[in-house]
């Protein structure tokens, strides 16, 4: 039988990765979504409605993508929920994210086959650990929940975890790959502001592979060239986001500090922060967060980040896969993100004993999966120089790394799935009060005037317009104010319709507390109906102008 040329097989791997990634990806989304639990995240809903609003509102436009969260994800999920039945169903947010996850495991595949190949061809351990990685990143409960979701977790791992790749291939004497490298940081800059991070990280390893890198032949025959041009990428994200920021909002750090910020947001509701001012209970409560994604006990949580610390470790004593450390550069980000940029998050076993955030703790997932086989196959080399044992394991070693990656990542993922996800556990308790006042909302909005108009802050609750069926365009909301008027603008639409409801709205909704409610109380609005949920503010349906 003639043997197959390395290229076709290399083709036909990735081929049948891709073919199991979908597999796993589509049926995973069939699962949740029967169940109505892709829409759990309340920022799951916002993004979805965020990219409807760039088309359907009463004032459409790409204005309406905001400030605070990255405009990418929001304009890739814009195409497929044009469809109102895709919009209602949340189906439209999810097809991105699953996009991303199938990209992300081929991506984890390619990054280890070729960090750990020497020259252009893989040897038998390269291919294993590479399929092992795969494994371990694509079978992830929780990478599998947030896929079939409208969340950005999938999306910007994929776009991490390629840009490390090509960086990879870039350092083996591929030029072209860093070009690839910077358009991958230039999206990932535009989805997440961990991207940001990831660019002066790997920026910074760019530099010095410019000038002292022992193997980068290509960088030192096309002279600064290509490094020149993926810094500009890298840079690009940033500067563009400061700028729309400054242009529009009159303050290039509105989603840092703005009225819609994380900062304003912990002002305004007193969430504690347990990390808060401590660098090293920051990076102590994500990495008990990234154990959470992998590990639904505290000694298996421990084992795993023992073992990819090992791996890490073996990495340093030799040049090949040095580079897929960058992979764990969510862990400074984070730390510092804790301690001084208002982000909390709560983990279970620890104080305040609550979920909160901790899906963030999924950002060392590709870390975890390309250096824990890495560690097994450290430790079984150790066991290889004992002498009784020494011939079996030579012979072995290979089967013994494959064997207990399998078993320990099964037996992993097992409990986990057992227990339930930490990330849907996460989203079902905190969220279960806003899916069953909006469900409620939505069923009595069916009952209002097909054509009548609203007056609703979407700020918590767009869930229960999308739920009806109602288009945002025949809701006066808060995206319909003219944002670079700064710092208010009593001329604009939502302001003046504030201002005399009865003049611009049939009905207006209103949730304990929120702008529309106090409106309506103000002018002594009548109430037609008011829902009360455990846990969540009233809702009340007020009569607004007389049919």
């Amino acid at each position: 039988m003639k043997a197959q040329p390395p290229q076709q097989y290399r083709h036909m791997e990735a081929v049948r990765l891709v073919w199991l990634a979908i597999f796993v990806s589509v049926f995973s989304f069939l699962f949740y979504n029967r169940a109505g639990d892709v829409t759990l995240y309340g920022d799951a809903v916002a993004h979805i409605n965020i990219a409807r609003r760039v088309f359907d509102s009463k004032t459409p436009g790409l204005l309406q993508l905001g400030t605070v969260w990255l405009p990418l994800q929001h304009l890739l999920i814009l195409p497929f929920i044009i469809s109102k039945r895709l919009w209602q169903t949340g189906a439209g947010g999810s097809i991105p994210s699953m996009a991303a996850y199938v990209f992300g495991v081929l991506g984890i595949f390619r990054l280890v086959r070729g960090a750990l190949s020497r020259g252009s061809e893989a040897d038998d351990q390269s291919k294993t650990l590479a399929w092992l990685a795969a494994l371990l990143y694509a079978g992830n409960p929780n990478l599998i929940y947030m896929q079939s979701t409208a969340m950005g977790e999938s999306l910007y791992l994929a776009l991490a975890i390629w840009a490390v790749a090509f960086f990879v291939e870039f350092r083996e004497g591929n030029s072209k790959a860093l070009f690839w490298s910077g358009w991958c940081l230039f999206a990932a800059g535009l989805t997440r502001y961990d991207g940001w991070f990831l660019a002066f990280a790997l920026m910074g390893t760019a530099a010095v592979t410019a000038i002292w890198g022992q193997r980068a032949k290509a960088a030192r025959e096309i002279p600064g060239s290509p490094i020149f041009t993926f810094i500009l990428l890298a840079l690009a994200a940033p500067a563009l986001w400061l700028a729309y920021n400054a242009a529009v909002y009159r303050n290039p750090l509105e989603f840092a500090n703005g009225p819609y910020s994380a900062k304003a947001i912990e002002i305004k509701t007193g969430t504690v922060n347990p990390a808060q001012g401590n660098v090293i209970a920051g990076a102590s409560y994500f990495l008990k967060a990234a154990e959470s994604n992998v590990a639904s006990n505290n000694w298996l949580g421990r084992l795993w980040l023992a073992l990819a610390l090992i791996g890490s470790l073996s990495t340093l004593l030799e040049s090949r896969a040095r580079l897929a450390l960058l992979l764990w550069s969510p862990l400074p980000f984070y730390a510092l993100s804790l301690a001084y940029g208002k982000v909390p998050i709560f983990v279970g076993q620890w104080w305040p004993f609550s979920l909160y955030n901790v899906r963030y703790g999924l950002q060392l997932l590709p870390a975890f999966a390309v250096f824990i086989p890495l560690g097994i196959v450290f430790l079984v080399r150790g066991l290889s120089r004992i002498q009784r044992i020494q011939a079996l394991m030579q012979e072995w070693s290979l089967a013994a790394v494959l064997i207990c990656t399998l078993l320990f990542g099964t037996a992993s993922y097992t409990f986990v799935w057992r227990s339930g996800p930490a990330c849907f556990r996460e989203a079902s308790v905190n969220m279960r009060g806003r899916v069953v006042l909006e469900k409620q909302l939505a069923d009595w909005l069916k009952w209002l005037p097909p054509n009548a108009t609203l007056l609703m802050y979407l700020g918590e609750h767009s869930g229960a317009l999308e739920q009806a069926g109602v288009d945002l365009s025949q809701s006066i909301n808060e995206g319909n104010h003219r944002v670079w008027k700064q710092p208010t603008d009593p001329a604009g639409l939502w302001e003046r319709a504030l201002a005399d409801p009865a003049a611009y709205a049939d009905f207006a909704i209103g949730f304990e507390g929120d702008p529309v409610w106090k409106a309506a109380r103000d002018r002594n609005l009548k109430a037609l109906l008011e829902i009360h949920t455990t846990g969540q503010p009233p809702a009340v349906i007020f009569q607004a102008r007389a049919r």
